[in-house]
């Protein structure tokens, strides 16, 4: 069995789409190496024959070996050198084999290395704990081989970005540049959940399915017509208590999972392994990308801000760079049910390929004299650099809910004005956590493709559990770019609730497109740090954070914001009872009050910008 674990075989990912006509089989063992070939008809412009080693042991601190990939040039040397760090496999096909080649085919080493616990390398896997320690070790014994000319990056997206900036907070003085991708910053407010509320589907299905037990499950496991009707996935997210949810699926208590239940705030264990309690120890830049409708795209702008404004040299905050597109978990031409056209498309290979160009081979390609922002522009549908995010001079205006009637649903009448109203009113409705709102669109991630991204909120809004606000046809565009914050003057008739809000563009035939969201857990109304329970009935002005975007709101069109108690599966059910997260087996039904005009103006608060 060894044996066959040292042997695989390449050629189905990379050769069937660069190489069509040349069938290649490469076996190597542990130990060994085989070339690749550069071919004539490659279309891109490779430079170098390469190898591949296979399964090389790196040492970490405490003795642990972690194994890696190496992909390099033939031709001996010492090359610059590009590293991923993965929990999904070094070999995951269509992933790093493509992009290492390439790297390797244009004089770089590329390595590809299992993190601790995963596959082939040694140690437990406790997700997050170990990346910033093992990710130091690795860069720096990089740095030691015979291989390396002493410039190092590191490489990859999601868990994969999260492990740049854990390597790049423990300052190794081997590292030179990174480049997050969909990456997460604050592993608690950015990634485990958003304004305090726990990020069910995904935490569930990426954190307690698929990855303890080292199975990447395809992504329609829930409804394959084997699954047992106990075991779909919409009926194991609905079991209470969360706290054993893992047994329902998993069939054992999974430490991590229970561990982040217990710590339901920004306490200390997620403060230790939080990078933006640490962007003053990265002394590297950062070139963050992501997707307007990604889950981490909070993480993808805070790494930028962070970075500008905290990063450890002036060369880091000077070379940090930010790209955000119409995309959810990567770039593409459309996404939900809107398409972007072919240009909102961006290759980010080529992308990383003139970032590390600059900074590992000091290539003059002109990086240094771009602007540092680069954002697509919805609605518009075209790309457009700036200065710096949040765009400078843009002003901050108010977006006031009114309405001369109750807004429960498109049936009723809220409305959205620009002028702040004199009269107070308020809407109410009734949130029962056995009949939530359902996911359906917004910054979803990773086996929810069908329910991610732009999607026609009219299926939500005709509920009667849904306030809905919507402005006048605008008759001049309005264009939106930077952080959003929703002021919600509220009361519900318990200790907690959550309050969910959604920005909308509400195109001239009456379909609805979200292009920002934002959701709090009242609990932490005075930040994410702290847990205070509400008076009920009492009527408290809640700040929500939401989503950064870009969007021009176009002539024709309408403003809305939706406002409801849930977003289930996305986010855990709130039962309303203030109990600790993960412990209640039952749940109340809440009565919600939201207050407008007068003195308690609710209110949402847009970054508006020069249009085009």
């Amino acid at each position: 069995m060894q044996a066959l674990k040292n042997f695989f075989v390449f050629g189905k990912g990379y050769f069937s789409k660069n190489l069509p006509f040349l069938a290649v089989l490469f076996v190597f063992s542990l130990g060994l190496s085989g070339t690749v070939p550069v071919a004539a008809n490659d279309p891109d412009p490779v430079q170098n024959e390469i190898r591949i080693v296979r399964q090389v042991p790196v040492p970490m601190r405490d003795g642990t070996i972690l194994y890696a990939d190496i992909y390099r040039p033939v031709k001996p040397g010492k090359y610059p050198v590009i590293v991923t760090r993965t929990p999904y496999g070094l070999q995951r096909e269509g992933v790093h084999h493509e992009r290492m080649i390439k790297f390797a085919q244009r004089g770089y080493i590329g390595i590809v290395q299992d993190v601790r616990g995963r596959y082939e390398s040694e140690g437990k896997w406790d997700p997050f704990r170990d990346e910033a320690n093992d990710g130091h070790d690795t860069i720096e014994w990089i740095a030691e081989q015979d291989f390396s000319n002493g410039k190092i990056a590191m490489q990859g997206g999601s868990y994969l970005g999260h492990n740049q900036w854990a390597a790049a907070s423990q300052s190794p003085p081997s590292l030179d540049a990174i480049f997050p991708s969909v990456a997460s910053t604050n592993l608690y407010a950015n990634w485990i959940t958003m304004g305090g509320a726990f990020r069910l589907s995904f935490n569930y299905g990426w954190g307690v399915v698929r990855m303890p037990n080292r199975i990447m499950l395809p992504q329609n496991w829930h409804t394959a017509s084997y699954t047992p009707e106990e075991l779909r996935y919409e009926n194991i997210l609905m079991h209470l208590p969360l706290k054993d949810g893992d047994l329902q699926s998993a069939g054992y208590a999974v430490p991590h999972y229970r561990d982040w239940l217990t710590h339901e705030s920004y306490d200390d264990y997620w403060k230790s392994i939080s990078d933006e309690e640490r962007f003053d120890k990265v002394m590297v830049p950062a070139y963050n990308t992501g997707g307007w409708f990604d889950i981490f795209l909070m993480g993808t702008l805070n790494g930028y801000t962070g970075m500008k404004k905290y990063g450890g040299t002036a060369a880091a905050r000077a070379g940090t760079k930010l790209l955000v597109g119409p995309w959810g978990h990567g770039p593409g031409t459309g996404f939900g049910d809107l398409e972007f056209g072919d240009h909102a498309f961006v290759d980010l290979f080529e992308e990383e390929l003139r970032y590390y160009d600059f900074h590992l081979k000091g290539i003059a390609n002109g990086l240094d004299k771009e602007k540092p922002v680069k954002l697509f522009y919805m609605g518009e549908n075209t790309w457009r650099e700036e200065a710096d995010w949040p765009i400078p001079g843009t002003q901050y205006k108010a977006l006031y809910l009114t309405g001369e009637g109750p807004a429960n649903s498109l049936r009723g009448s809220g409305k959205l004005t620009f002028d702040k109203p004199a009269a107070a009113g308020s809407d109410t409705y009734r949130y029962d956590p056995n009949l939530p709102v359902m996911t359906y669109g917004g910054n979803n991630c990773c086996g929810t493709p069908t329910i991610a991204g732009p999607k026609d909120q009219r299926v939500i809004e005709r509920r009667n559990d849904v306030l809905v606000y919507t402005s006048e046809y605008l008759t001049t565009p309005v264009t939106v770019a930077g952080p959003i914050t929703m002021k919600l003057h509220a009361a519900t008739d318990g200790p907690d609730t959550d309050w969910m809000i959604k920005l909308v563009d509400v195109y001239p035939d009456g379909s609805a497109y979200p292009v920002s969201e934002g959701i709090l857990r009242a609990r932490f109304k005075d930040g994410l740090d702290q847990i205070n329970l509400l008076t009920p009935n009492q009527v408290y002005e809640f700040e929500i954070e939401m989503m950064g975007t870009a969007n021009v709101f176009q002539p024709g069109h309408r403003i809305r914001i939706d406002i409801t108690s849930s977003n289930f599966p996305q986010f855990d059910r709130n039962p309303n009872t203030g109990k600790p997260l993960g412990a209640d087996a039952e749940v109340r039904i809440a009565q919600q009050t939201i207050h407008h005009g007068g003195n308690r103006p609710s209110h949402i608060v847009l970054p508006i910008v020069p249009g085009f």
